[in-house]
């Protein structure tokens, strides 16, 4: 595998070419992407993406790029429905497992209208690139494979592209060399 910064470097270039913007990817499916880098980069890859945001907000590119940090939507989900609080009593008197049930439950995390994939879809303009962060951080509540799934089932208006703290394989996601994910992706490897 190529140096961070390289493969950083090829991602702008990539995101940065029309066709990226235009259909699907490799087979005309929705254009969805996973940009895999080791864990420990996290604060690496997270100056670029805030770069790219920057760079992309003075208006030069022919495109608009939109970041999501998913863990700050759960985070501002339970807050505005003011469940954080009762999420850590919660957690204290029954244990990581029931919350993690309870909140994918209350933002119907499992469904193709889940509360992510509704603000992900409000909040994207037209000509837009999508990148999505914060997915190791909203681990176990969100799975990387449910991210995906259920915003390709009701999200096409844009690319898409998922930052995974791990490898990416094409068949299965691993997070800090140990915990697998291997259900099915509908995205391609980003940079190689």
């Amino acid at each position: 595998m190529a140096d961070l910064q390289e493969r950083l470097d090829k991602m702008e270039l990539a995101i940065n070419k029309p066709s990226f913007r235009q259909s699907g990817g490799k087979a005309n499916e929705v254009n969805y992407w996973i940009f895999d880098y080791p864990p420990e980069a996290e604060l690496e890859v997270r100056e670029r993406i805030e770069y790219l945001k920057k760079k992309n907000d003075k208006g030069k590119d022919d495109y608009t790029l939109v970041v999501f940090d998913l863990y700050d939507i759960i985070i501002d989900f339970l807050k505005d429905n003011d469940f954080l609080e009762k999420c850590f009593e919660f957690e204290k008197r029954r244990g990581l497992d029931k919350i993690t049930k309870a909140v994918t439950r209350s933002m119907k995390i499992d469904f193709d209208d889940s509360y992510i994939v509704q603000f992900i879809k409000e909040n994207t303009p037209d000509n837009a690139i999508v990148f999505l962060t914060g997915v190791g951080k909203c681990y176990p509540i969100l799975r990387s494979h449910k991210a995906i799934n259920n915003l390709h089932q009701g999200f096409v208006k844009a690319p898409v592209v998922m930052f995974f703290p791990g490898t990416y394989t094409e068949q299965e996601l691993i997070l800090f060399d140990e915990i697998k994910d291997d259900n099915y992706y509908r995205a391609f490897k980003l940079v190689k």
